[in-house]
């Protein structure tokens, strides 16, 4: 006879997916949101690996083609653009490169900028005064006039997008950190773990980043869809992606001179950015509230009721 101890992690991993799972049920406009925010990063992971051909193929014949026009192929159910290349095509391989430069973006300054907010809410040294001051040196630029600057000097890519774009939105992460740290380090279980002599990196580490990481992950959430905007309005001025490559920005500036015959080169790209920017703003307010234990008891109600 042995005494096997049921595997209590596992189940309380499955038990919290599961609330979040009704939770996000409770919200509609929450799950329709996820559930398009699925399908788009399906869409750029996939989609440019079996319409990347034919995204960049050009057919004269069906230049500014209209619509829900299905006698060239489904994939020119959106129309053809001024080159005859299907719209519904590029707008699938489009979604690649503006995913990955928001993506990259918000990934890099969330890092660094956490970084550095952790350095300077744990120190009380010159760091403590330093590091708040390059904040607020990148904050005495505006975001966007700052990166115009830059990509006009440097060349226009991918590479150069994302660093321009990522330097831009290190001081939110980093004063909200430091801001969340000044705070979390003098609650009670952090001086009790000083006590119990537990090192200072597993007090960042395993007490005070997994209290701050649900603010920090709601304002990713909420600045991946500026970032996308940012990088929109870039390829709007021409210093964003450059042809061959395409974004949805870019979409929408090369149709701008077909406006008035030829509507759809800028509805549908544009399109994709409003119902994307909404979608993470609508996903970035339900996780502000389910990662909220004072205020995920509306959810939790509300996911009673449907279950």
């Amino acid at each position: 006879m042995t005494d096997e101890s049921p595997p209590i992690a596992p189940i309380a991993e499955k038990s919290r997916l599961a609330s979040f799972w009704s939770m996000l049920r409770a919200d509609k406009f929450a799950l329709t949101a996820a559930i398009f925010l699925v399908i788009v990063i399906a869409s750029a992971f996939i989609g440019p690996i079996f319409l990347e051909y034919d995204a960049g193929r050009q057919n004269l014949r069906g230049r500014n083609a209209p619509p829900f026009d299905m006698e060239r192929g489904w994939q020119f159910f959106l129309g053809g653009d001024q080159l005859g290349r299907p719209l519904l095509a590029r707008i699938i391989v489009a979604a690649r490169n503006t995913m990955m430069v928001a993506a990259g973006s918000v990934a890099a300054a969330m890092i660094i900028g956490a970084t550095l907010g952790l350095i300077a809410g744990n120190s009380r040294g010159r760091a403590a005064q330093i590091i708040p001051r390059i904040a607020d040196v990148i904050m005495s630029f505006p975001s966007l006039l700052l990166a115009v600057i830059v990509l006009y000097t440097l060349e226009p890519s991918v590479g150069n997008i994302i660093i321009v774009l990522a330097i831009t939105r290190i001081p939110i992460y980093l004063r909200t950190t430091r801001a969340e740290i000044l705070e979390v380090r003098e609650r009670m279980f952090v001086q009790a773990a000083k006590v119990m002599g537990a090192s200072q990196s597993r007090i960042v580490f395993r007490h005070m980043l997994p209290v701050i990481l649900p603010t920090l992950l709601t304002i990713a959430t909420l600045d991946f869809a500026f970032v996308m905007l940012a990088e929109s309005s870039l390829s709007f001025l021409g210093i964003g992606i450059q042809p061959p490559e395409i974004t949805w920005g870019l979409m929408v500036s090369q149709g701008r001179p077909y406006l008035t015959n030829a509507w759809w080169l800028s509805f549908w790209p544009g399109l994709a950015i409003i119902l994307t920017t909404l979608s993470l703003n609508l996903l970035s307010n339900w996780m502000r509230t389910a990662l909220d234990p004072q205020q995920r008891w509306r959810l939790e109600i509300g996911g009673k009721k449907n279950g």
